[in-house]
């Protein structure tokens, strides 16, 4: 009998601690092997199957006109001091200082390095358009590591950049790497919807994602099979539900003892969730966010964010606003109502 040589072994039983279906059959596989949260080492299994991927989007992105390129994974801080992000990237850049006491971020992603590549490379209009592309390590200071190789701190990405002289140029640049993703996941054989989504920290005019549809994800999308509208639901347009037309009644304050949330409160005033108004508390960069918002509707966070201008949300609780403000649940809008009135600074934003 040959025992195998094979570097990593396969697992009879997932591991306690890996708690997503894709986390469990990675490990299982030998795949993939934790170091710490949200940073792994790829064993030889997996690594091979990284490379046969690679080299798909390599080929692919090729026919698409692309040139690859091979980017620095560490960044002088000043090239983001320059763009602004510095401050909107907070929260996931990573900070070195080199023994000059220089400052550097490990790269969460390369526009402004590429942006000063094209500066020093590219001297007139006429060498446009440009596409370039990379396969490259990105660190981001993730808040909350989780599902696997989904959410992680060190982790592969390929990103490409293009430079045009027009909006039309563009979006032909753009039509050129979208159809390249559509032969990749068709060679790849995983089968996706490319939808309309939200562009996040990156920023951008359109936004596009391609998704595996499967019950196991951390998103939710919404597919329209008559008119094949498909989105994120962070990105989704919809109508507003059109209320009962009724007359403003007078302003007059009701105690509520007790009613820690809305359906609490809806059954102790016997109204419709709508005619409640629910307060929610967020941070960002060390500042609490109040949002109020109708008690029939959810808070959509990535909308938020961008009104924010912020890379990272984190939902305070009870313990988490009481750091901020002296309040409670059951009577955080009263409360904060109470402090505005009293002239507390506050800023307003209303997301569109």
């Amino acid at each position: 009998m040959r025992m195998s040589k094979l570097f990593a072994k396969t697992l009879r039983n997932a591991p306690a601690d890996a708690d997503t279906p894709n986390h469990q059959l990675m490990l299982r596989a030998g795949l993939a092997q934790q170091l710490a949260a949200g940073i792994y080492s790829y064993l030889p299994v997996g690594w091979k199957v990284i490379r046969k991927i690679e080299q798909i989007i390599r080929e692919e992105m090729d026919r698409a006109g692309g040139q690859e390129v091979m980017l620095p994974a560490i960044q002088p801080a000043e090239l983001w001091e320059q763009s602004g992000r510095a401050e909107t990237m907070a929260d996931v850049l990573i900070h070195v200082h080199d023994r000059k006491e220089r400052e550097f971020v490990l790269g969460p992603t390369h526009e402004e390095v590429v942006v000063d590549l094209f500066k020093r490379e590219v001297q007139s209009y006429r060498d446009m358009p440009l596409m370039v592309y990379q396969i490259q390590t990105k660190f981001r200071d993730e808040a909350r590591p989780r599902g696997g190789l989904m959410r992680v701190r060190e982790f592969t990405m390929k990103d490409a950049y293009s430079f045009d002289t027009s909006w039309e140029a563009l979006d032909d640049s753009y039509n050129a790497a979208r159809n390249a993703y559509v032969r990749i996941f068709e060679r790849c054989g995983v089968p996706t919807v490319p939808m309309l989504a939200d562009s996040g920290a990156i920023g951008g005019r359109d936004s596009e994602e391609f998704i595996f549809i499967t019950e196991v994800g951390e998103s939710t999308v919404l597919l329209c099979p008559r008119c094949n509208y498909a989105a994120t639901d962070e990105k989704a347009d919809h109508k507003k539900r059109e209320l009962p037309p009724e007359d403003p009644q007078p302003l007059e304050e009701v105690a509520t003892p007790g009613q820690k949330t809305i359906d609490d409160l809806v059954h102790f005033l016997n109204v419709p969730h709508y005619k409640t108004l629910k307060a929610v508390f967020y941070e960002t960069g060390g500042k609490p966010v109040f949002v109020a918002i109708r008690g029939d509707l959810e808070v959509n966070e990535a909308k938020l964010r961008n009104a924010l201008k912020a890379v990272e949300l984190t939902l305070l609780d009870d313990e988490g606003c009481e750091a901020f403000v002296e309040i409670g649940p059951g009577n955080t809008l009263s409360n904060l109502v109470k402090r505005i009135a009293r002239g507390t600074p506050t800023e307003r934003v209303e997301p569109a």
